[in-house]
């Protein structure tokens, strides 16, 4: 009988999974049958935008963390598609920096073109994934939310690609409970314009703080407070945005920081990150890792050392993104086809993991640690047909962006850089990052 292949998520890891197993057939190779499920009304996973937090129309956990007038924080170069060029959707070649909108329009404009919206089950959530010993295969239970009925299938594969950037982590501090103001996830942050004229205080110093408070200062933020548990981010910020160490406590208005300061401030939004979140499935088939480069349990990253029948994709901390996923989604088709041969033994693989570990754990800052995820992108690839583009162009454009940030962390965006896959030059946006309040693919991409 026909192989069965289940992929959890429709976002950008399970959508490079279908157009994967699709180049393999267009390519004349008999491929299994592919059922992406899929818990939201459309494809695009974190970038498939909502208003919603909290709970969706049928009472599901929103997968959604994007907020209105997301723009790239990484050059667009860094991760464009080694098969479908921006200029090829586009037309033209497109500043380094796309909103949201126009980010989701490129995504989108892939799939469609290699015809895999059938392969997907909209508005079904997987409830729980049961390996069964006997048959050797895969039980996967969904929820038809729009019939509100459950049912179970059997698979000889499940590929999880259900991201981790939507289970957010929501420490507790003290005061929290007598706080007036607003205390809210950077996943449930939705439009800076909320708040204009407000003194904010964001917890953590990675990239949800960097950009959330970048963008409610764009929008008017009257100062912004960001507090650090290990060490301030460092950039040259504007007079009213200011670092201090972590915090200790809060009461009705004011918050307390561990150097004995204090700071009154109307609304918190806690950066402190997500959670490796996988609720449908039971602790043999659930990967447990920190948010590193090297993930634990992942034989090459993608096979899940305990039961090399399942497989995750993009369960990486990322520097490499998009291209990253389809070079893990091309080796995952090629070893579900038989075309690469898995080890026989886990201790093998379990020292491709401890390998990999150490790997990352010998590099000394993020130059090293791109170059480290830029030499695994490379790896996929030359053992598999995904077509071979520029990985240390790639590298070289997230070192420029790392410099230009150091240089003017609020206009960074204004630069331009030059595609690894047509050769081209990006053209600089035509209006500065931070006068640019209109955040459409109409105004982005006018000339």
């Amino acid at each position: 009988m026909k192989k069965r292949v289940a992929v959890i998520g429709a976002g950008p890891s399970g959508l490079a999974q279908l157009r994967a197993f699709q180049s393999a057939k267009a390519k004349g190779a008999e491929i299994p049958e592919i059922v992406c499920f899929e818990k939201q009304g459309d494809w695009g996973g974190l970038w498939n935008y909502t208003w919603r937090t909290g709970l969706d129309e049928y009472g599901e956990p929103v997968h959604c963390s994007m907020y209105r007038y997301l723009w790239t924080n990484g050059p667009k170069e860094g991760l464009e598609f080694a098969d479908y060029s921006f200029e090829e959707h586009f037309g033209k070649q497109i500043a380094s920096y796309p909103p949201r909108a126009v980010m989701v329009d490129y995504i989108e404009g892939r799939v469609k073109k290699a015809g895999v919206r059938p392969w997907i089950r909209f508005r079904h959530p997987v409830r729980f994934v049961k390996y069964n010993e006997a048959k050797g295969n895969f039980t996967v239970t969904a929820h038809d939310l729009v019939k509100d009925s459950m049912y179970e299938e059997e698979f000889d594969h499940v590929i999880c690609a259900s991201g981790h950037f939507s289970t957010p982590n929501v420490p507790e501090y003290p005061g929290f409970d007598r706080f007036n103001g607003r205390v809210l996830h950077a996943h449930d942050f939705r439009d800076a314009r909320e708040f204009k004229g407000k003194d904010l205080l964001l917890l953590g110093s990675s990239y949800s703080a960097e950009d959330i408070g970048s963008q409610c200062w764009k929008y008017g933020a009257k100062s912004i407070t960001v507090a650090y548990r290990n060490a301030p981010m460092g950039f040259d910020w504007p007079d009213n945005w200011k670092e201090v160490p972590a915090l200790a406590r809060v009461d009705e208005d004011t918050a307390y920081f561990t150097d004995g300061t204090s700071k009154k401030v109307d609304a918190i939004i806690l950066c402190t990150g997500y959670k490796h979140h996988f609720p449908f499935l039971p602790d043999n088939l659930r990967l447990k890792t920190a948010n590193r480069l090297a993930t634990a349990d992942l034989y090459k990253g993608v096979v899940y050392v305990h039961n090399p029948k399942m497989f995750y994709l993009g369960m990486q901390d990322q520097w490499f993104t998009f291209n990253m996923f389809d070079a893990q989604a091309w080796w995952v088709r090629d070893a579900i086809l038989g075309r690469i041969a898995l080890p026989t033994d886990k201790a093998t693989m379990l020292k491709d993991v401890e390998a990999r570990v150490a790997g990352e754990d010998a590099g000394q800052d993020a130059h090293d640690a791109i170059h480290y995820q830029g030499d695994y992108v490379k790896e996929l690839i030359a053992e598999t047909d995904y077509p071979s583009f520029d990985v240390d162009g790639a590298c070289e454009a997230f070192f420029e962006w790392k410099d230009h940030k150091k240089d003017d962390i609020m206009a960074f965006r204004n630069h331009a850089y030059r595609s690894v896959i047509t050769g081209t030059m990006a053209p600089v946006h035509h209006t500065p990052w931070k006068d640019a309040l209109e955040d459409s693919m109409e105004s982005y991409l006018r000339n």
